[in-house]
């Protein structure tokens, strides 16, 4: 089968880590919820459940259009201009967050009150 070029999706950009690489870096509160990949770029980034929406933060910022999940056993895309789901092509490896990882995470920085701070 035959790869074809889907605008936004890179098939050799591999996740840029296993967190929120700005919550780990200290920009924000440090903790998500989900996390989520710049399918063009690997950048991982929070949902925007999570208090600092790292994720599409990102994608406004440089313009990359789709994501994908980075939780284990999901693997949609959401392509952020149309407000869309759809199924996309395998992503180089790791294909989420190691399971072990708890979610919300990462372990010891999620406060006991995390419930109040997640955007619905």
């Amino acid at each position: 089968m035959e790869d074809r070029h889907i605008p936004g999706i890179s098939l050799a950009a591999a996740p840029s880590g296993t967190g929120c690489v700005e919550c780990l870096s200290g920009d924000g509160p440090g903790w998500w919820l989900h996390l989520r990949r710049c399918a063009q770029c690997g950048h991982i980034g929070c949902c925007d459940s999570s208090p600092a929406q790292h994720a599409s933060a990102h994608a406004r910022a440089d313009g990359h259009p789709v994501m994908r999940s980075f939780e284990p056993g999901e693997d949609w895309f959401y392509e952020l201009p149309t407000k869309k789901f759809f199924r996309g092509p395998r992503l180089p490896d790791p294909q989420s967050r190691p399971p072990e990882q708890p979610s919300p995470g990462p372990a010891g920085k999620v406060p006991a009150d995390w419930r109040e701070h997640i955007h619905r």
